[in-house]
């Protein structure tokens, strides 16, 4: 598997200093356990970060620092324990869903398209997409960041292709309409912070009853 498209290093820097709202830290984990590149980025932040903290001045921390700390953390709650297993998705995205695509509860939105949202902090919305190969998603355009990475399959959007492990980031000045490579149905994990804009009048109706 080669990764042709990246994460850019202010986002990177970001997921190192624990910064990022909960859902993009899930796609950025999830990009990073894939991309050779990225990972080795994010520990070299993670040194830098250690020899900062190292240099700094130490304060004296209660007893009790640890258990509020743990008790503070907004973990994703499951049935039973999550067994990791090789699949398609990822090991940050599995223990999100419980599982590998086998345990998605998939809810269809139009078009064949399915999307399942996972239980992450308001900040922003993680969903897990499956497009029907060859089938393209309505032109839109956004009022806040998309991260989109690709977990099986491909997809164009106008002169590039992403696929497995490859993911975009479309900004609010950037209107496109990705289209699902021919080969293979597509899933993804999309992150976003903002409701998408869609330019037709038939997604934006349908778009008040399927939260995207």
């Amino acid at each position: 598997m080669t990764i042709q498209h990246h994460l850019d290093d202010n986002t990177l820097m970001a997921y190192a200093a624990g910064t990022l709202p909960e859902a993009v830290n899930l796609v950025v984990a999830a990009h990073v356990s894939l991309c050779d590149e990225c990972r080795a980025s994010v520990e070299s932040y993670d040194a830098v970060g250690g020899i900062l903290m190292d240099q700094s001045q130490h304060v004296a921390m209660s007893g009790e620092s640890l258990a509020q700390v743990l008790a503070r953390l907004d973990l994703p709650v499951t049935d039973k324990p999550v067994v990791r297993k090789p699949g398609a998705l990822p090991g940050p995205v599995q223990d999100y869903v419980g599982g590998d695509l086998d345990s998605v509860k998939w809810k269809p939105i139009g078009m064949g398209v399915k999307q399942a949202i996972l239980p992450t902090s308001s900040e922003a919305t993680a969903r897990l997409l499956f497009i029907p190969a060859g089938v393209a998603m309505p032109d839109h355009s956004h009022s806040g960041p998309e991260f989109t990475l690709v977990l099986q399959g491909a997809f164009f959007d106008a002169d590039d292709r992403f696929a497995r492990g490859d993911i975009e980031i479309a900004n609010d000045d950037v209107t496109h309409t990705p289209i699902a490579d021919i080969g293979e149905d597509c899933i993804c994990l999309a992150v976003t912070d903002a409701p998408l804009e869609f330019k037709g009048w038939v997604p934006r109706i349908v778009q008040k009853f399927v939260d995207i």
